[in-house]
């Protein structure tokens, strides 16, 4: 999921869960669509660092932003723009259908999280 620094839904890739988040990164980059071509920097976290960084670079005009913890820390730290996205998946979590994926394709999957994203964004306008 890529949302944006309000936690509106830009892309969303439902995957079969054998697939690791980082290798899922590189298919949500691969599908943003062209309204997202002002993108300048996306803040990932520490688990996405290597191989997607220097492939950003080099097919994208934006930078991945990598938000690390400190390393001398062994207790929870918060990290400033971690939460946006988590915010976004507890908004998700109010709409039951989302709770447990009931259907056969991953796109109708990805169709009710959009439905379920144009309900709170709605929401929010009132």
């Amino acid at each position: 999921m890529l949302v944006d620094t309000m936690g509106l839904l830009l892309v969303v890739l439902v995957t079969v869960a054998s697939v690791q988040d980082r290798d899922g990164a590189f298919r949500v980059l691969r599908n943003l669509p062209g309204s997202c071509k002002k993108l300048r920097k996306i803040w990932v976290d520490g688990g996405y660092a290597g191989q997607l960084v220097e492939w950003v670079a080099a097919k994208f005009k934006f930078s991945l932003g990598v938000m690390l913890r400190p390393k001398q820390t062994r207790k929870f730290v918060l990290l400033p723009r971690r939460w946006v996205v988590e915010r976004t998946f507890g908004w998700l979590n109010h709409c039951r259908r989302l709770s447990k994926s009931y259907e056969r394709l991953t796109r109708t999957d990805e169709a009710w999280v959009f439905i379920a994203m144009s309900r709170i964004m709605l929401n929010r306008l009132a």
